[in-house]
């Protein structure tokens, strides 16, 4: 009988591996009315660095648009080094597609907030997102 290590998991680093901000309609934007539609768009990126290191990084971009021009647009990679070992293979895409951008939206979240209201505009607080739902989306495609 062989006797299996217990799994580990741990954040060993979260940090800002990009962010950029444009706001192609300034000034003339801040004096029309702020009717806007946001389209979110999301993509995660495990990448393993070693036997039992990953990076994950979870790019968001955030386009806000007044009728068909864009108002402004919020690009933002945050990144995170786990340490994950001993997981079955069958959990390690839900801990690297789901689990983990999970632990990095807040950190994004806040950063487009915060780049949002240094461009001038509100702070644009996105809702958070369910990333078990968008990781099942994405392998029953």
């Amino acid at each position: 009988m062989s006797e299996q290590a217990a799994p580990h998991f741990a954040v060993e680093k979260i940090y800002l591996r990009d962010a950029s901000f444009e706001s192609p309609m300034s000034p003339q934007v801040f004096t029309m009315p702020f009717n806007s539609t946001l389209d979110l768009q999301v993509k995660v990126d495990p990448e393993q660095l070693g036997e039992h290191h990953w990076q994950v990084s979870l790019r968001l971009t955030a386009t806000v648009r007044l009728e068909e021009q864009t108002a402004f647009l919020v690009e933002v990679e945050q990144a995170g080094l786990f340490a994950i070992a001993n997981f079955a293979p069958e959990d390690m895409a839900g801990l690297l597609n789901s689990y983990c951008p999970t632990i990095l939206f807040p950190y994004a979240r806040e950063t487009i907030a915060s780049l949002s209201l240094k461009g001038g505009f509100p702070p644009l607080e996105l809702q958070p997102l369910n990333f078990d739902a968008l990781h099942a989306q994405q392998a029953a495609a």
